[in-house]
């Protein structure tokens, strides 16, 4: 459930009505959250409230987006909820794993709140284990798109445009029966359930998603936000001019909190 941050003189609940929810899976290499710290470092967006779920696994920390001394000693818990009216966006950033069987619960949950908010449509981002590809996957670009029934009409041409590939379903049974195709996202956590249940609540939902490994996964953050911003235009795009590519790092804005992302540096005292 959605708890607003207490502003003083009481919470008052915001308006999402008509907003875009972009929210991460906890997937192979936490890409989506990772993807999602850069969109509210670098949009500035505001906290509005937290998430209350007994499905993830409780934490507390420092503020992970802090600019200066005075605003570092603010708390976060493991899912928040940021927002930027000026472009009709809200954010929910998850910090922690999912306890055990505790999937399904969070999306009915998530679901019914996306519906009590009358949030337009929702953003996954996602990922899924590199090294579990099939041929078919192999070729061209890692990333990947689904859409549900419901926003396939809406924004379907626009993929098309801009010549996304969207997710291939596999063989049910490899090697038995190769006609029946399922969708399969290994490593993705919550991804395929949350996406088959929108589709079936008729809730409007695009996944994206990279295929990547464990590892420095930075690298697969700035090009999952980037295959992001191609659609929502979230922050305009530059161009280098050495070889007319976008440079990811000139884009974004790296949070304060990935300066310890792989923990402290190694103490002097060992050497």
């Amino acid at each position: 459930m959605f708890i607003p941050c207490d502003r003083g003189g009481g919470s008052v609940a915001p308006d999402f009505k008509g907003f875009t929810l972009l929210m991460p899976a906890v997937s192979v290499g936490n890409v989506g959250q990772l993807a999602i710290d850069l969109v509210i470092s670098t949009l500035d967006m505001t906290k509005v409230g937290y998430f209350y779920t007994d499905c993830l696994v409780p934490m507390v920390g420092n503020n992970p987006y802090a600019t200066a001394e005075e605003n570092s000693v603010e708390l976060s818990i493991n899912a928040e909820v940021y927002s930027l009216p000026s472009k009709k966006l809200v954010v929910l950033q998850i910090r922690s794993p999912f306890i055990k069987n505790k999937y399904r619960p969070f999306c009915e949950t998530l679901l019914s709140w996306v519906k009590s908010s009358k949030c337009a449509r929702v953003v996954l981002l996602s990922s899924s284990h590199a090294y579990q590809r099939d041929d078919e996957q192999l070729l061209g670009t890692p990333l990947r798109y689904l859409l549900t029934p419901d926003l396939e009409k809406a924004v379907g041409g626009r993929m098309k445009e801009l010549n996304w590939k969207e997710m291939e379903k596999v063989a049910a049974y490899p090697g038995i029966n190769d006609t029946d195709k399922v969708l399969h996202i290994p490593g993705g956590g919550i991804t395929k359930l949350l996406f088959t249940e929108s589709c079936s609540e008729g809730i409007q939902m695009a996944v994206l998603l990279k295929f990547c490994s464990e590892g420095d996964n930075i690298p697969d953050a700035f090009v999952l936000v980037n295959y992001l911003n191609e659609w929502l235009q979230l922050i305009k795009s530059e161009v280098s001019t050495n070889n007319n590519s976008t440079d990811p790092s000139s884009q974004w804005k790296i949070p304060s909190s990935w300066r310890l992302l792989f923990g402290n540096g190694l103490p002097p005292a060992l050497f």
